[in-house]
């Protein structure tokens, strides 16, 4: 990595094995997420997570603009439909003129549905985007029901809706340690998905990736050829210049662990979060939204009904006294009064710690217990951060 800190990743003139690994990253990635073309398909590095959804938005709005433009319809008034969503998504859509149908979570319902999905389809409607993994919540919204809706309103309709997955997180999470769940490339109408290789990818901070299902599923309009230092550069990211070593970096981690390492890695994360969540379970306040099972390596809780002598702010600011960021903040949408707390588990944290956790987060009960809050604090006086 060091080695490749100075190697431009865009001069693949230069540097043709840098680009090569690249590669092969992701040929890796889209045999990894079943593509039926995995060594033939396209797909590229990127900073992160976020840039790779902007791209697979952008392939997504480009394939309804041309489809439109053959049928000589308008296009000039395009949507997209997701559930509650991570910042990137809203800047896509204002950066790049598309309405965003975002539904916010209600009581009963923290997740994007097949149910409101198809309440919002149109015939401007770009694609649907699950997120698999969400930042809320760390579950798994449910891809292969929404495909199953929307396979059933082509039928109906004609409305031939693409998906773009967000894997930020779950990319790297479910495939190793659950590869019979179904939400990936093997679903025909998953046309893209997108991944950050430096959250649970386990590289260095600045690399993400975004793959296509098959080559074509990437317009050609989208992809620049640049005479770059008397070579031709094919490139289709939003960034240029970039430096190799996170590239680098993904590839070892890749080759170095395998199917099998990062399934070691991962289930650890997941056991030690499940551990956290039912010890916080068994402390009588709180009722748990995720367990540490069926999504990401965390848990996620809230109070229960009735009086108690503390917040969730007041838990987060009592135990950063011990050292531990535990963030809390309010749901989207109708379910805004809702106050959670989670914790996100990566590889590096140890059953000692979480014994740790458990009792500092003890302590901060107990401690409200003996002495009850007249005065809770609100989020911005007792975090100042969200997620």
């Amino acid at each position: 990595m060091d080695e490749c800190l100075d190697k431009n990743m865009i001069d693949k003139d230069e540097y043709p094995q840098t680009a090569e690994i690249e590669n092969r990253c992701v040929h890796i990635l889209a045999d990894l997420w079943n593509s039926p073309e995995s060594a033939e398909t396209i797909g590229c590095s990127t900073t992160g997570s976020s840039e790779a959804a902007m791209l697979g938005g952008l392939a997504m709005k480009w394939r309804w603009r041309l489809k439109r433009l053959k049928e000589g319809k308008p296009v000039d008034k395009p949507n997209l439909i997701c559930g509650a969503v991570q910042v990137c998504w809203h800047k896509f859509a204002r950066y790049f003129d598309v309405e965003l149908r975002e539904v916010g979570m209600e009581h009963g319902r923290l997740e994007l549905t097949p149910e409101k999905v198809l309440e919002l389809a149109d015939e401007n409607t770009i694609g649907v985007v699950p997120t698999f993994g969400l930042t809320f919540t760390l579950t798994y919204e449910p891809v292969k029901a929404i495909a199953d809706a929307l396979d059933k309103l082509q039928q109906e309709k004609g409305l031939d809706i693409p998906i773009h997955v967000d894997a930020a997180s779950g990319g790297f999470i479910a495939p190793f340690v659950d590869p019979n769940l179904v939400w990936d490339f093997r679903i025909p109408r998953v046309k893209s998905i997108n991944c950050s290789g430096h959250k649970y990818g386990l590289s260095p901070l600045g690399v993400g990736w975004v793959v296509w299902r098959e080559k074509h599923d990437l317009p050609e309009e989208l992809v620049f050829r640049v005479n770059y230092l008397g070579g031709d550069m094919p490139t289709f990211a939003l960034n240029f210049s970039r430096p190799g070593g996170q590239i680098v970096a993904q590839y070892y981690n890749l080759l170095r662990h395998g199917k099998e390492g990062y399934a070691k890695i991962q289930q650890a994360c997941l056991d030690h979060a499940a551990y956290i969540a039912d010890a916080i379970s068994q402390m009588g306040h709180f009722d748990i939204l995720y367990n540490g099972r069926g999504g990401l390596p965390g848990a996620c809780w809230t109070l229960k009904q009735g009086d108690h002598p503390f917040s969730l702010y007041d838990i987060t600011d009592k135990i950063r006294s011990r050292g531990w960021q535990i963030a809390s903040y309010p749901l989207t949408g109708s379910a805004s009064n809702i106050v959670v707390q989670r914790v996100l588990i990566r590889h590096g944290f140890s059953r000692d710690m979480a014994d740790m956790l458990i009792e500092d987060y003890k302590r901060c009960v107990d401690h409200f217990e003996k002495h009850p809050v007249t005065s809770p604090l609100n989020q911005a006086e007792g975090g100042g951060f969200h997620h």
